[in-house]
């Protein structure tokens, strides 16, 4: 954005200089300090609401750190956007983008990233495997067409705020209560029937599950799992999680690490794999967030929560003391 006529001048002087011309006649003219107005500041923020205003042909200045692009009718995320490192803050609302590319977990200083009214289908797994496990603070999923969430997700430990409403989920990752920064959750208008017990391990301030369609917890039915006697297999995998034995992907065959990760947890504490008793409890939210939203039109904010039982012997001591009460 130079002035044409002096940059030639001076690179005019330049040529001359090099080949070692006397200093005396060379096109200098005297140095005037630069405004403010002429020089132009590293853009950080760039905000594109119509389509018609989205850049074609221009790259993105790699000097941004917020960026938001809604109401584009976009598809796809631009290949540019990815090349943004410096990216704090990344709204891609009210788009029609159907899939994350992995390469977005490339933007290892996002902070807070924004989908809602999108057309996702899922949240790819390898996203919560990336730069963005400890990066993301603020993740908005709002109003697509998500049914479940992958097991990855709860590895995004640096998560304060999800917005999960108006989505398709018929269920919440079981190892939610490992997202311990967690403090703004909402999952209203879902198609959630109850939640997992891993669910009561949160410490929220404000909660939002309005309008799912919670069953009525039965403890008095309960989903009976349990193979006696127990084999080999789920003894192991008891033991192995009780002692905290350290395993891994190089000792065990893959799908067995996952079935590890995902084992569930007795009132007793003791851990049961595949061969266990499970039923709904009823538990008031409050217990897991200071501020509750209503879960239905009649003011109610109890919701069923799963229960894990490793033995007949522990089952029948909670079914005591349930009748009891």
């Amino acid at each position: 954005q130079a002035n044409v006529i002096n940059l030639k001048t001076f690179l005019s002087a330049v040529r001359l200089a090099h080949q070692g011309n006397d200093t005396g006649v060379l096109p200098l003219s005297p140095l005037v300090p630069a405004k403010n107005s002429d020089v132009e500041k590293p853009k950080t923020k760039m905000i594109i609401t119509s389509r018609r205003d989205y850049p074609l042909t221009k790259s993105f200045p790699f000097s941004l750190e917020h960026l938001q692009t809604s109401y584009c009718k976009l598809a796809r995320i631009d290949s540019r956007v990815l090349c943004l490192k410096r990216l704090r803050k990344l709204d891609l609302s009210h788009n029609h983008i159907k899939q994350l590319p992995a390469t977005l977990g490339d933007l290892v200083c996002l902070q807070e990233l924004d989908l809602h009214d999108n057309h996702l289908e899922a949240f790819s797994g390898a996203l919560c495997s990336s730069g963005l496990q400890k990066s993301l603070q603020l993740l908005d999923l709002s109003q697509n067409q998500i049914q479940a969430l992958p097991l990855e997700f709860c590895q995004l430990r640096g998560l304060v705020q999800l917005r999960l409403d108006d989505n398709a989920l018929l269920r919440l990752p079981c190892r939610i209560g490992q997202l311990s920064r967690l403090r703004f959750l909402s999952a209203a208008r879902n198609k959630l029937p109850f939640l997992p017990s891993d669910f009561r391990k949160l410490s929220l301030e404000n909660l939002d599950l309005f309008g799912n369609p919670f069953e009525q917890p039965n403890p008095l039915v309960p989903n009976i799992q349990l193979k006696i006697p127990l084999t080999l297999l789920e003894c192991a995998a008891r033991a192995t999680v009780n002692h905290r034995i350290p395993y891994g992907c190089h000792l065990l065959p893959s799908h067995l690490c996952k079935d590890l990760e995902v084992a569930k947890t007795c009132r007793c504490g003791s851990a049961c794999l595949s061969s266990f008793i499970q039923i709904t409890v009823t538990m008031n939210l409050h217990h897991v967030a200071h501020t509750v939203v209503l879960v239905d039109n009649m003011g109610g904010t109890d919701a069923p929560v799963l229960c894990y039982f490793c033995s007949l012997h522990c089952y029948s001591q909670f079914l005591d003391r349930h009748l009891q009460s």
